[in-house]
C-alpha cells in the first residue's frame, strides 16, 4: 500500500519514512530478540554441561559401588582348557590335568540297507531303552531306514537322540545313532519292538563323564565338559582341543589393568567437565567472554568437583595416583595407582567406594546434585532459562501483532495526508485558474 501512495502529492518518499518509523517502533522488540539469542546460547551451554556432568555422575556412581572393585582376570596355559569367573571368585592358581573328556553314547549298526528298505522287522515300532528311565516305543511310520531316522530326529518324539545315515556304497547306508547329551547317564539301546537287534546289531561307544585332577588326590567329574564352580566362582570348560593328559596352569588374579582404566576414565571425565566450565565461564579479559561468564552456579560446580579430592581422614589421594595440578585439573599417575591397588586391594577400594565415603562417591554426589533431572542445580537453571525464553518469545509474538497494527495505522495516516495534499493542490490550481480568468484593469 505504501508504494502506491509514496509521494503522489507531497513528493516525499513516504514508504521509506514509514520503514524508518517502524525501525524506531521495533527497537524494543529487536532488543528482546537479541536477548533471546543470548539466552539461548546460555541455555545450550547449560544443556551441554548438564549432559557431560550426568555422564560423570553415572561413571562415578558405578565406581563407588563395592561390586566394581571385585573384577578378576583369568587365564589358562592350555588352549583346550577354558576358565571363567564370577564375582564370588578370589585370586588363586590351579593346575588342572584332564583325566577324561565327556562323550556321547553312540550305536553304529553293522548291516547296510537302502533308505526305502524295511529295517524294523514285523512291526513299524522300535524300542528305545534308556538306563535312566522306562522303555519307550517309537513309531517309524513305514518301518524303513529313512522312516526310522525321521522318527528318531522328530522333536515330537523327544528321543534325546540324533540319527544319521552314512553312505558305504551306492544305495547302501549304515545307521549311526548318538545321544544328544554327554556322560554315562546318556546310555541307551535301540532295538526292534520285540527286543531283537536292528540291522545286525550295533557296535557301542559308551557315553562317559569328564574328569579333571586338581592335585593332591582331588578330582572333579561332570557329565558335560563344563565344571561349574569347581572352586568358588571359577568354572573350567574342556574344549575340542582337550585330550586325556592335557595339563593346564589356570590363574585367577585381580584385574589391575581393568581397574586402572576405570579410575582413569573417571578422572578424565571429571577433567572434561572442569575444562568445559573453564571455557564457558571465561571472563573475556583476553578474548571473547564465555556464554556462562556470569554464571556463579557453574563456577561453584567446578570448585565442588575439585574439592572431592580432599578426604576427611587426612589420607592423600596422591598415594593412589590422583592429585590437583597447577592448571586446576586432576593428574592421574597410573603406575602409582597400580602399585597401591596391588599392595592393598581392599584399602584402595575403600578410598573410592560409597561405604567409606570415598573419592568416587563424593564425585557422584556432586555431579548428581548438579545434573539430577528432578532437583539438580543445572537442571533447575535450564528449566528457569527455558521458561524465561518462552516468555520473551511470547512477547516477541505480541510485538509482531502490535507492529503490524502500527504499520497499518501509519500507512493510513500517510494516505490521508497525501489525499489532503492532493485536494489542496486541486483547489489551489482552481483558484489560480479563476484568478487568471478575471479581466485585467485598464490603465
Amino acid at each position: 500500500m505504501a508504494a502506491s501512495i509514496s509521494g503522489l502529492a507531497s513528493g516525499m518518499d513516504t514508504a521509506t519514512i514509514i520503514d524508518q518509523l517502524m525501525q524506531l517502533e521495533a527497537a524494543p522488540q529487536n532488543r528482546l530478540k537479541s536477548r533471546v539469542s543470548s539466552e539461548k546460547l546460555v541455555l545450550s551451554s547449560l544443556q551441554a554441561l548438564n549432559k557431560t556432568t550426568a555422564t560423570l555422575a553415572t561413571k562415578a556412581e558405578a565406581l563407588a559401588k563395592d561390586t566394581a572393585w571385585t573384577p578378576l582376570t583369568s587365564s589358562s596355559s592350555a588352549a583346550g582348557v577354558g576358565v571363567s569367573t564370577t564375582s564370588s571368585a578370589s585370586p588363586r592358581n590351579l593346575t588342572v590335568t584332564v583325566t577324561s573328556v565327556a562323550k556321547t553314547h553312540q550305536l553304529g549298526y553293522a548291516d547296510a540297507a537302502g533308505l526305502s528298505d524295511v529295517v524294523t522287522g514285523a512291526s513299524t515300532l522300535v524300542r528305545l531303552d534308556r538306563f535312566d528311565g522306562s522303555p519307550v516305543e517309537v513309531e517309524t511310520g513305514d518301518g524303513t531306514l529313512q522312516g526310522l531316522v525321521t522318527a528318531i530326529n522328530d522333536p515330537a518324539n523327544d528321543t534325546g537322540l540324533s540319527a544319521t545315515v552314512v553312505k558305504v556304497a551306492d544305495g547302501q547306508y549304515r545307521l549311526l545313532v548318538e545321544s544328544k547329551a554327554t556322560g554315562t547317564a546318556s546310555d541307551f539301546d535301540l532295538t526292534a519292538q520285540d527286543g531283537s537287534p536292528l540291522l545286525g546289531g550295533a557296535t557301542v561307544r559308551a557315553g562317559s563323564d569328564a574328569s579333571i585332577d586338581l592335585g593332591a588326590g582331588i578330582s572333579a567329574s561332570s557329565s558335560t565338559n563344563t565344571f561349574s564352580e569347581v572352586v568358588p566362582g571359577v568354572t573350567i570348560t574342556l574344549g575340542a582341543q582337550a585330550t586325556v593328559g592335557t595339563v593346564s596352569s589356570v590363574s585367577v588374579s585381580r584385574d589391575v589393568a581393568g581397574m586402572t582404566a576405570k579410575v582413569k576414565d573417571l578422572v578424565d571425565s571429571l577433567n572434561a567437565v572442569v575444562a568445559e566450565i573453564g571455557v564457558k565461564t571465561a571472563g573475556g579479559a583476553t578474548g571473547s567472554a564465555g556464554p556462562l561468564a556470569g554464571d556463579g552456579g557453574a563456577r561453584q560446580l567446578r570448585s565442588q568437583l575439585l574439592d572431592t579430592i580432599r578426604t576427611d581422614g587426612g589420607v592423600s589421594l596422591a598415594s593412589y595416583g590422583i592429585q590437583v595440578n597447577r592448571d586446576g585439573r586432576l593428574d592421574f599417575d597410573e603406575s602409582a595407582f597400580k602399585a597401591a591397588y596391588a599392595a592393598d586391594p581392599t584399602g584402595t577400594a575403600e578410598m573410592f567406594t560409597t561405604a567409606a565415603d570415598g573419592f568416587a562417591a563424593r564425585v557422584a554426589e556432586v555431579a548428581k546434585g548438579a545434573s539430577d533431572s528432578t532437583d539438580g542445580t543445572l537442571s533447575a537453571a535450564i528449566t528457569g532459562r527455558q521458561s524465561g525464553i518462552d516468555r520473551m518469545e511470547d512477547s516477541i509474538d505480541e510485538w509482531d501483532r502490535r507492529l503490524t497494527l502500527r504499520r497499518t495505522a501509519l500507512e493510513r495516516q500517510f494516505v490521508a495526508l497525501e489525499t489532503a495534499l492532493s485536494q489542496m493542490s486541486s483547489q489551489s490550481n482552481w483558484l489560480a485558474g479563476q484568478l487568471a480568468s478575471l479581466p485585467s484593469s485598464s490603465s
